[in-house]
């Protein structure tokens, strides 16, 4: 069992190795997480804001991730340009910009408080 469990951590390692290689949009994204996870421990935020920052990220980063899975597949399936094959891939990239804008929105009324000093919406 415990080689079992090392292998698909090993899997999983490599593939992060990989997104990290090939995707750029990957890199951008873990980046960003890095400097607010930065601001999380520069800020004085409560745990609840640091469990809702960590959770926007993990699921920026992790939609990034089946994006880049889904966007493979298609191209395995169907390495010519296809109407069909677009619109799918857009759709994959509106879900990603949609958990994008919202962990941007959540990150804005985090920190708002403590850059403005106090300040409120």
């Amino acid at each position: 069992m415990t080689q079992r469990l090392w292998n698909s951590f090993k899997a999983a390692l490599c593939g992060f190795r990989d997104v990290l290689r090939f995707e750029n949009s990957f890199r951008i994204m873990a980046l960003v997480a890095f400097v607010v996870v930065l601001l999380m421990f520069y800020f004085p935020t409560t745990r609840t804001e640091k469990a809702v920052l960590l959770t926007a990220i993990f699921a920026v980063l992790g939609l990034e991730l089946v994006n880049s899975v889904v966007e493979r597949i298609l191209d395995f399936i169907h390495a010519e340009q296809h109407m069909k094959i677009k619109h799918m891939k857009d759709l994959m990239a509106a879900i990603v910009l949609l958990a994008a804008v919202g962990a941007t929105a959540i990150g804005i009324l985090v920190f708002w408080p403590y850059v403005f000093n106090g300040a409120r919406f």
